[in-house]
């Protein structure tokens, strides 16, 4: 079963996270997980320059330090960067000595200050491990852009009927995801229906 966005227990099981910036205004949070990628990185910085939005990506360890250079033009280019664990690890098979290890591992090639969860899943002692600098950041909206049997079609659809005020997107920074194919579109219609892109540390300095 698909969940576009998360289950209420999800914000039970962990209330200092962030699920979706609480506000009236028109904007939106777009995220992008699992890169960088040599194919679809560049190809997704191009896009977003050319419609002047900027993005949180939420990197691997292990990518970022593979690939150093397009961390720094992430940076370069004004984008937000978190940590993705170094390995991408699920918590819930992981051991949670093991699973921390590897998030302060990703720290030095990502960051140290927001975290997300490989596949959203952390168990409550792994979250009460964390270093106290890092805030967990989960999403509002899942588009399904890397699973193939969705489609792009529909991973469009999802983007442009379930976005509100202060949804936090999360898309894939992968080969195999669709994003880069519907990322434009989905861009021109959030800006003709009255939303702006914003960073997190935006939505924090408010």
């Amino acid at each position: 079963m698909r969940l576009f966005r998360p289950v209420l227990p999800a914000s039970w099981l962990y209330p200092e996270a962030i699920f979706r910036i609480r506000t009236t205004e028109k904007v939106l949070y777009l995220t992008f997980d699992d890169g960088p990628d040599p194919v679809s990185t560049p190809q997704l910085l191009s896009i977003l320059k050319a419609h002047n939005i900027k993005a949180i990506f939420f990197c691997t360890g292990k990518r970022a330090e593979e690939y150093s250079d397009l961390m720094n033009e992430i940076r370069a280019g004004g984008y937000m960067i978190g940590n993705h664990g170094y390995n991408h690890y699920n918590g819930w098979r992981t051991d949670s000595l093991k699973y921390i290890n590897d998030i302060i591992r990703a720290s030095d090639f990502t960051s140290d200050r927001i975290f997300r969860p490989p596949f959203g899943r952390l168990s409550i002692k792994q979250k009460k491990g964390l270093p106290k600098s890092f805030k967990l950041i989960f999403w509002d909206i899942m588009a399904y852009d890397f699973d193939f049997t969705f489609g792009a079609s529909n991973s469009l659809r999802i983007l442009k009927t379930r976005i509100r005020p202060g949804s936090i997107i999360v898309l894939h920074d992968t080969v195999t995801s669709c994003a880069n194919a519907i990322i434009g579109e989905f861009l021109t219609y959030a800006i003709r229906a009255g939303y702006r892109f914003e960073l997190l540390e935006d939505a924090e300095r408010k």
